[in-house]
């Protein structure tokens, strides 16, 4: 139908007058476009739930859902806002912050050589830079950040990460935009996506509902794929819990599988 698109659009970025004059002129709002998800719909998981006036028979949100909307806004409010451009991150499930240091064979980063890195990270050689990174622990699992590069989100620290669990990788790349890549049990299952942006018409409803919520927060996505529940930033922006360095091999090798698969 045409219209739908710029209605979709205009729901995805809470724009509730452009939204009403779209159905005003005859736009359906309850025809699914994506993963089974309808504008009307979801406008539910939104700031403005009566936006359009629901039909008889056309169905809520489940419970799941809005167990699912309530988590995000938490999460987004929690995270707060925070320039992250040139951040790499491994949000891993259900590990904390020890195991992944020993799953990761790392090391206590030299206080001197730490001190002089986190003074001005971008005037050392990258392949200084690179091996150091953070690591928290936070509800549901850990985070491994490094504000100044992609470290955590190449593949062979990724599969490392997810043995028996599953990841989720961003790099916010400065040029090119926020990178993601999904690991599940050692293996490389997505990678190229695009955390924080609009859903593509394969994405399952799980994937459609968290694109609106989390549109244009990437860090956010990467959290909750991997249903971490952060209470604050710090384990993205800093300080770690621990820094440590990474061992000097090659961290580039994929081991790739399928495409990446519903939580």
């Amino acid at each position: 139908m045409e219209g739908l698109g710029e209605l979709w659009e205009a729901v995805m970025d809470d724009e509730s007058t452009e939204a009403r004059e779209l159905v005003s002129e005859g736009v359906d709002p309850w025809r699914p476009l994506y993963g089974g998800w309808s504008p009307g719909r979801l406008s539910l998981a939104g700031p403005t739930p009566d936006l359009f006036t629901r039909p008889a028979g056309e169905r809520g949100l489940t419970e799941a859902e809005c167990a699912t909307v309530r988590e995000g806004r938490r999460l987004v409010a929690a995270l707060g806002t925070f320039h992250h451009d040139g951040t790499g991150l491994a949000c891993v499930a259900g590990i904390d912050a020890q195991e992944a240091v020993r799953r990761l064979a790392a090391t206590p980063a030299d206080p001197e050589d730490l001190d002089e890195l986190l003074e001005d990270p971008y005037a050392l050689d990258m392949d200084e830079s690179l091996h150091i990174v953070g690591v928290t622990t936070v509800p549901g699992g850990c985070v491994v950040t490094q504000p100044w590069g992609y470290a955590p989100q190449m593949p062979g620290v990724l599969a490392t990460l997810s043995a028996g669990t599953y990841a989720y990788g961003l790099y916010a790349n400065p040029k090119s935009g926020n990178q993601g890549s999904v690991a599940r049990d050692g293996h490389i299952e997505g990678s190229d996506l695009h955390p924080g942006g609009a859903p593509d018409r394969d994405d399952t409803p799980e994937e459609v509902l968290a694109s609106y919520l989390y549109r244009y927060n990437a860090v956010a996505y990467a959290c909750a794929y991997a249903g971490l529940r952060p209470t604050d930033a710090r384990a993205v922006t800093g300080p770690p819990d621990t820094w440590v360095e990474l061992p000097r091999r090659d961290h580039g090798a994929i081991n790739r599988r399928g495409p990446a698969a519903p939580r």
